[in-house]
């Protein structure tokens, strides 16, 4: 009987072990035509507490600080002013998909001049254009800046960085993109991974979830659905039923170094030959000592240089040879790369060595 009640409870089980591992289709690929559009504009934030642009450094900041007063029915022609509380920045945000006139985004905006720190400035109405010219946005508000910096007469601190920051909803939407999502009579879903496993599991939850053929796999990267086959009101109801269909993506085994901080990252799928390993450390140790001669006093020499350079290598005892053995799991092959005892920048070495011996089978990529 107690056998009977464990079988069931693994039966029971089983489904939800078997979605452990699954993602939503939302977070698998981009749906045709659903996407953002970027923009950008070049503007003025003004209220600097002095760390604006220096205008003898920045003439172009001078240039729109005198179109704006002129826009505002201020006559500036012929005088000269600097103020240290102005900097010329560029304005950045993207334009969600379906976003309606009377909306709002966030901003980013960066200085492009001198400016020490953007912390308090306000940024005057600055229109933010698309790649085909069209103004969509116009931004203006006070900046969140990331950063602080404090400076005295002989030493100076910086934290984060105080020439750029952010303003929350920023912007006010005065354009819409001309869209129309209803018109679609097919979609094709964009594998951000591209996989032929991935897409076909794709294809079929797809198909499962309509009850007959509306999903084809194209190639790797494109699955097309057929919107009239669905049956459904609208094509957004059609992605609203597909979008939450959960998938168990198929991963390539990658490995990803960072060569500046050493870091390294593996996949589940890393997987290592059985092999021997044995690494030595070399340090370049080269020290200067110019020597100075100098002449005897009321003398007609000259005083010279000499330089003195003591140059060395030394080699620090490394790992005699070791053998690793052939993986079966990543823990495995944690476990045998730590048994080395290396540093992780040795570590990238050992890696590279072992991707061109054809014992590490995965991509390895250096970033």
């Amino acid at each position: 009987m107690m056998k009977f009640f464990r079988l069931l409870i693994a039966c029971l089980l089983l489904p939800t072990l078997a979605q452990a591992n699954a993602i939503r289709l939302k977070d698998l690929v981009e749906f045709d035509g659903v996407r953002g559009n970027d923009l950008v504009g070049y503007g003025l934030v003004v209220g600097l507490n002095g760390t604006g642009d220096g205008l003898r450094n920045s003439p172009f900041t001078e240039e729109i600080m005198s179109n704006i007063l002129e826009r505002l029915g201020v006559n500036v022609t012929g005088e000269q002013f600097r103020p240290k509380n102005v900097a010329a920045v560029i304005v950045t945000a993207t334009l969600p998909p379906f976003a309606r006139v009377g909306g709002t985004v966030d901003v980013t905006v960066s200085a492009i001049g001198d400016s020490k720190s953007l912390l308090g400035g306000t940024l005057v109405m600055t229109p933010l254009n698309a790649a085909d010219g069209q103004i969509y946005a116009v931004a203006q508000g006070t900046i969140l800046a990331g950063g602080a910096v404090a400076e005295g007469d002989g030493a100076t601190v910086t934290q984060g960085v105080p020439t750029s920051g952010g303003i929350p909803a920023g912007a006010r939407v005065e354009r819409e993109i001309d869209f129309d999502l209803s018109s679609l009579s097919t979609m094709r879903l964009a594998l951000r991974e591209p996989d032929f496993t991935t897409a076909e599991r794709i294809e079929r939850a797809v198909n499962d979830e309509f009850g007959r053929g509306v999903a084809l796999m194209r190639d790797s990267g494109t699955v097309e659905i057929d919107i009239t086959r669905t049956n459904t009101r609208s094509t957004a109801h059609a992605v609203g039923r597909m979008e939450n269909l959960r998938v168990e993506p198929q991963r390539k085994a990658r490995v990803v170094v960072d060569q500046r901080s050493g870091t390294i990252v593996m996949g589940s799928d890393v997987r290592i030959s059985r092999v021997a390993v044995a690494q030595g450390n070399l340090t370049l140790r080269i020290e200067e000592a110019p020597l100075v001669s100098q002449p005897s006093p009321f003398t007609d020499g000259e005083t010279v240089v000499v330089p003195r350079t003591v140059a060395a290598i030394d080699e620090e005892e490394g790992i005699q040879l070791a053998e690793v053995r052939e993986t079966t799991s990543l823990s495995e092959v944690v476990a045998g790369l730590n048994a080395l005892g290396v540093s992780p920048r040795d570590m990238i070495d050992i890696l590279k060595s072992l991707k061109a011996a054809g014992a590490l089978h995965a991509e390895f990529v250096v970033r």
